[in-house]
């Protein structure tokens, strides 16, 4: 069937404008993303966007790397147990060092602070009943992992339970905690074959079951709606790459695209909201241009009463 949304440009002033966040704190609309001058690039930041309406949208706040001479990237947002705005990012290349900053407005933030080891990037936080956990993943080429860190504070982040994917290149990760207190998260990964998990874990979360969902994916986003379902948006590789919106089957651990946003190329990295009934939806894509070096940052609205 025809799934009734909207997709409107809303940032396009940098060269690369990439790996989107978002989230509805305090009446206005927080899109995080990347600023730099490619994919690949040394002199990444964190532009933060603000919007009361979700359609007029201004600088709310730049970033700077807290570490000279490398990438601030992959910039996510959360809201912390005290209620205070929460951004983590990594500075990238020639270590990997997880930042963490706070705000109680958006606008002003905190200086960054060290989260994690260095060599792990802590991708995605997610609070439930006043712990922030995240999985990070070693960079350190000779020695890959994947481990769960958990966070009373957002800062003081300490390892929680054993690793997992001892020798794999497990990456980015979206956990989401249902109802009934599962987590499931999903997880894109690279090593051989390069096809996504998904992880199923009871409190406490120190012990997990794993499945192979049989799909490549990338920049994964994971929520649960209202009615149960669960709903993903994930980078999809087979061509033409693209932003997917997926039903993901918990039970099947199936991963079934149903619908595809205006993509192309360098694309995906989604912040996903529900207000109102609306599915808001930010990600970012390469423009349509002959080298496709050039990405934006683009807002969908999603009915979901007409998801089916």
């Amino acid at each position: 069937m025809e799934h009734r949304f909207t997709v409107e440009k809303i940032w396009s002033q940098a060269q690369h404008n990439a790996f989107t966040d978002l989230i509805r704190f305090r009446r206005s609309w927080f899109c995080a993303f990347r600023e730099s001058s490619g994919h690949i690039a040394m002199d990444g930041h964190v532009r933060i966007i603000r919007s009361d309406d979700g359609t007029h949208w201004l600088s709310a706040a730049d970033i700077p790397c807290p570490e000279a001479l490398q990438d601030l990237r992959d910039p996510r947002l959360s809201i912390s147990s005290d209620g205070r705005l929460m951004l983590t990012a990594a500075a990238f290349r020639p270590l990997c060092q997880t930042f963490a900053f706070f705000s109680d407005d958006g606008v002003t933030w905190s200086a960054g602070s060290r989260i994690g080891p260095s060599g792990l990037w802590l991708w995605r936080t997610v609070w439930h009943e006043g712990y922030a956990y995240n999985f990070g993943r070693s960079e350190l080429e000779q020695e890959r992992f994947l481990q769960l860190f958990r966070s009373r504070d957002g800062v003081d982040f300490q390892p929680h339970g054993p690793r997992q994917f001892d020798g794999v290149y497990a990456n980015e990760t979206a956990p989401v905690f249902l109802a009934d207190d599962t987590c499931l998260t999903l997880l894109r990964r690279d090593s051989d074959p390069p096809t996504a998990q998904l992880g199923t874990s009871q409190a406490p979360y120190d012990a997990w079951i794993w499945r192979d969902l049989g799909v490549r994916i990338g920049g994964p986003a994971l929520m649960q709606l209202p009615d149960g379902r669960l709903l993903a948006v994930v980078r999809l590789y087979d061509e033409p790459r693209r932003t997917a919106v997926c039903w993901l089957d918990a039970e099947a651990a199936t991963l079934t695209e149903f619908l595809t946003l205006p993509s192309r190329g360098d694309t995906s990295y989604a912040g996903l909201v529900l207000h109102q009934g609306v599915l808001w939806i930010s990600y970012y894509s390469s423009d349509d241009d002959e080298t496709r070096k050039r990405t934006s940052i683009y807002l969908a609205r999603v009915d979901v009463a007409a998801l089916e």
